[in-house]
């Protein structure tokens, strides 16, 4: 099974890490959705609008570039999508959320996605 992955926090911005996630994912031909507040297209995917908690399946993996400031609201949307894992990349740490995810039975790494895909270990 593919590891479909979703950015969440997506953005067109060339500096931002989701960005590069997004490229990182591409090349690696690893299938992805793009989703936050901005819109735009990255890669050949339209950016998805969180706000509208969009009715998504069959999501591996959830990447989050959002801070712990912005999750509240999306916290329950998020693992309702029900992803096998989560990945809190550098800065997203979220207690509550860890919490959450692990009592739904999804896997919290609190890890790089950049990192893990340069090393294999995606």
């Amino acid at each position: 099974m593919e590891k479909l992955t979703l950015i969440v926090g997506a953005t067109t911005n060339k500096s931002r890490f989701a960005y590069f996630a997004a490229d990182r994912l591409a090349n690696n031909g690893i299938p992805f959705l793009p989703i936050g507040i901005k819109s735009g297209e990255v890669f050949g995917q339209k950016i998805l609008d969180l706000r509208s908690k969009p009715d998504l399946h069959n999501i591996h993996t959830i990447t989050l570039y959002i801070g712990p400031a912005h999750q509240k609201e999306w916290i329950d949307y998020l693992i309702s999508l029900q992803p096998k894992r989560i990945i809190f990349n550098p800065g997203t740490e979220n207690p509550i959320f860890f919490q959450k995810a692990k009592a739904a039975g999804i896997e919290v790494l609190p890890a790089c996605t950049l990192v893990m895909l340069n090393t294999n270990q995606y």
